[in-house]
């Protein structure tokens, strides 16, 4: 016998989370931050009147390094500095540049470091054809109405991105917002100054300068300056007049200067991390609508097979109240309890399939080496049709096929040893097994214990979820797990496929895989019922869970081959692992990505509409909630905590899942994992309004 080896849980998978989940949100903040949805700027006041500059002069204002005071300078007579603000852009900038080579004209392209690095090929391209390139600061924003922490990364990240794109620097900067020198008052001469004590020149314009005397001129970066430029050409015809950059018009050397490799690689990491960002939000932003889309799909999927499935029932139940119906099946039944530690409960299990309806029932419980008074308080109970097997320590696999092989009749039903059945249970559990096809039969599992938020929240997700995947598994023909709980088999097909593997931790699922794989029918039976104790805490709940989690990716792993096959394998493979690989383990993965890009939209982005969504999904899930419990015939009461269900229990289950890939992936083995008892099981079946 193989036993799982028991080693440390993995830790590691919680850095790897949370590394992922840390860089997630810096490319969101970095992309948001270049593309001002993250501390956008407005235009500073402008200047109460003209002449309210600090200092009156040429456009160019620089430090003087003789005196270490401002100094302005003008652009030489008949020298007009043609000067473009903000870009590259790939629709204008292309255009512009065609139009200055046949102009046989340069200029100097003032741009943002976002779009630079947006657009690299463009920077390449102003450079190579012999224009300037200065900086407008990395997100166009107004200096003078920012810290200086800020105002220094926006200078900086320009100048990285400018080295990264094509490997030079400038000196040249166009504070955002400004445009002659006299706008260059208050708090944006505060920072120009800050600017120049840098070393940066800053360049203005003096529009109403004549060309002749040498002037600036500004255009903004737009399909609009191409315009411009264009009628400036065509009116400047005939006039003697030399188009050029900035220092050129200056009558000095280029102001651009090639930066160290080191500086260029800097560089280039910036460059990178802006594309990846950006790239990073805008797959997220499709990522965030085909999840929404799946997920909608999804539960649309779940309502409207769920719907087919009463249908079905319906028609069976006509048929069995008809002239023409079939007798019930009446056949022995062998009850399999195998049971670790379950004195709280174990009594109870029995009892309640001692008092089945059914005509005869074989109750086999088999102790897999309690430490606790499981054996003695079954072994107490006086009635000859109980059976109590003791065995060492195996796991839960190996105790069910130690009951299979005591097991008298070829009726075989499984139920853990916390689990409460309805009197009618077994009797409605076995009834689809007079179609020889069907080779297992799933129960519905309820939670007993539901009276606490974590109790409210397991019901839901047993109601919503488990429940109806199985009506739709039932329609789909493509059942992959008979749970634990509750589940008739043919003792036939249990045969057939070797009893129970105790190659996974969710044997259940592996074993009906493998049923289906072997040809059998494996369908859902709704009226039979059970009441079951889910784990009371969060710790018991994630053992539970991360167990069930991991077994099933074990099992997903172990049947993959059923993708190729035909027949009921094929239907298994194609639909059944497909929905699990996609709804239970690939979404889960990716869901706190999507949470940080859900939280990033509702701070940064538009509240609003993020609320409007999350309301209207909300929405959609109550609406999933009421049908599915209207069909399980429950309340409607736990439905206040859905929304909570939402924001907390969800989270918690991604992040099993993400724990039991990461488990999965590094091949650790886990033991079989049981949670601590009460015996609460029967607090909700006990209320029931049945007859017993």
């Amino acid at each position: 016998m193989t036993r799982h080896a028991q080693r440390r849980e993995p830790r590691a998978h919680w850095v790897l989370l949370i590394l992922t989940l840390a860089a997630a949100a810096t490319a969101l903040v970095f992309s948001g931050y270049g593309r001002h949805e993250i501390a956008p700027t407005s235009p500073s006041a402008a200047c109460a009147a003209a002449g309210s500059a600090p200092f009156q002069g040429g456009p160019v204002v620089r430090l003087d390094p003789k005196t270490g005071g401002v100094r302005t300078l003008e652009v030489l007579p008949g020298t007009v500095a043609l000067t473009y603000d903000g870009g590259p852009d790939p629709a204008w900038t292309p255009r512009l540049l065609d139009l200055l080579r046949e102009h046989h004209a340069k200029a100097t392209f003032f741009l943002t470091g976002t779009e630079a690095a947006a657009h690299p090929d463009l920077v390449r391209r102003i450079k190579d054809e012999g224009h300037e390139i200065g900086s407008h600061t990395y997100t166009d924003a107004d200096l003078g109405s920012v810290s200086g922490i800020r105002a220094g990364l926006e200078l900086s990240f320009t100048q990285n991105t400018l080295a990264g794109t094509a490997g030079v620097g400038t000196p040249l900067l166009r504070l955002p917002h400004t445009s002659t020198t006299e706008s260059l008052c208050g708090e944006q001469w505060e920072a120009g100054r800050r600017a120049i004590l840098d070393g940066y020149v800053l360049v203005a314009a003096d529009g109403s300068r004549s060309p002749e005397r040498g002037a600036v001129r500004q255009f903004t970066g737009s399909a609009e300056a191409v315009a411009e430029t264009g009628k400036l050409f065509r009116a400047a015809a005939d006039d003697d007049l030399t188009y050029t950059t900035v220092s050129k018009g200056l009558g000095q050397p280029s102001a651009m200067y090639e930066v160290s490799t080191l500086s260029e690689w800097r560089g280039t990491a910036v460059v990178l991390a802006q594309q990846g960002s950006r790239a990073f939000a805008d797959g997220m932003t499709w990522l965030l609508a085909v999840a929404g889309a799946l997920t909608l799909l999804r539960l649309v999927l779940l309502l409207t097979v769920a719907r087919v499935h009463v249908k079905r029932v319906r028609t069976k139940r006509s048929r069995r109240r008809g002239a023409t119906r079939l007798p019930p099946l009446t056949d022995p039944v062998s009850a399999i309890v195998p049971a670790y530690n379950e004195e709280a409960g174990i009594e109870a299990t029995v009892r309640s399939l001692l008092a089945s309806t059914h005509e005869y029932v074989q109750v086999i419980v088999v102790d897999d080496g309690s430490s606790d008074r499981t054996y003695e308080i079954a072994e107490s109970i006086p009635d000859p049709r109980v059976m109590v097997v003791r065995q060492p320590n195996g796991g839960k696999a190996s105790a069910l096929n130690t009951g299979l092989a005591w097991a008298h009749f070829d009726i075989v039903v499984m139920i853990d040893g916390d689990t409460v059945f309805e009197p009618e249970a077994i009797r409605n559990l076995i009834q689809p097994l007079a179609d020889p096809r069907v080779g297992a039969v799933s129960g519905n599992t309820k939670v007993g214990n539901r009276r606490g938020i974590l109790g409210r929240w397991q019901h839901l997700e047993y109601v919503i979820g488990f429940n109806l995947d199985r009506r739709m598994f039932d329609v789909m023909e493509c059942m992959p797990t008979v749970p634990g709980a509750i589940g008739a088999f043919r003792r036939e097909a249990l045969m057939g496929v070797g009893g129970v593997s105790e190659d996974t931790l969710a044997e259940d699922t592996d074993l009906t895989m493998a049923l289906c794989r072997a040809g059998w029918r494996v369908v859902y039976e709704e009226s039979a019922i059970a009441w079951t104790e889910a784990p009371s805490s969060v710790r018991q709940l994630w053992k539970q869970r991360y167990r069930w989690c991991y077994g099933t990716l074990q099992a997903m792993w172990k049947h993959r081959r059923a993708v190729v096959e035909r027949g009921p394998a094929g239907k298994l493979g194609r639909r059944g692992l497909t929905y699990l690989a996609l709804f239970q383990t690939v979404l889960p993965l990716l869901a706190p990505l999507v949470d940080v890009f859900a939280l990033y939209g509702l701070l940064f982005q538009d509240a609003g509409r993020a609320g409007l969504v999350w309301l209207g999904f909300t929405a959609v899930q109550v609406f999933g909630a009421v049908y599915a419990l209207r069909l399980d015939r429950e309340k409607f009461e736990p439905l206040w905590s859905l929304p909570l269900q939402i924001f907390v229990y969800r989270q918690l289950m991604y992040l099993v899942v993400v724990q039991s890939v990461v488990t999965a992936l590094l091949g650790n083995r886990l033991g079989w994992q049981r949670i601590h008892r009460t015996g609460s099981a029967t607090d909700t079946w006990e209320q029931q309004p049945v007859s017993r």
